[in-house]
């Protein structure tokens, strides 16, 4: 299977939990296409069974059209059609931000403690 990561905006994420079932689905949007779609193109995306809970978690805190970069799965579905099933997501601003820099402490000088030893004098 191939995988593909893309740049999308964020609409919403459905979770559904019946009779043992649970399924959450990712509503992102695109570019409008000017034929079929005028102000944003509205593309539905099932989340993998093992990354349920993950994708949801992630975009509990994304706003409406938030840009987020999802990475994703492409299985062959009906007719051959690529179909998308999603395996991460995460807001583009969080991936792009640069990491913090790590604090180096400040060098200190020894202090010198007492008397120091005389040195020894060869004979």
């Amino acid at each position: 299977m191939a995988r593909s990561i893309m740049e999308v905006a964020f609409i919403s994420a459905e979770k559904v939990e019946f009779d043992n079932v649970k399924l959450v689905k990712l509503f992102v949007g695109d570019e409008p296409d000017g034929k079929r779609d005028l102000g944003i193109s509205i593309l539905s995306m099932s989340v993998a069974e093992e990354s349920l809970d993950e994708v949801w978690a992630a975009c509990e805190g994304l706003d409406v059209l938030e840009p987020i970069r999802v990475t994703t799965e492409i299985e062959r579905g009906s007719k051959n059609a690529g179909k998308f099933i999603v395996l991460h997501v995460e807001p583009v601003k969080a991936a792009s931000a640069p990491a913090p820099k790590p604090t180096q402490p400040t060098p200190q000088t020894a202090k010198p403690s007492g008397t120091q030893p005389e040195t020894a004098k060869a004979n």
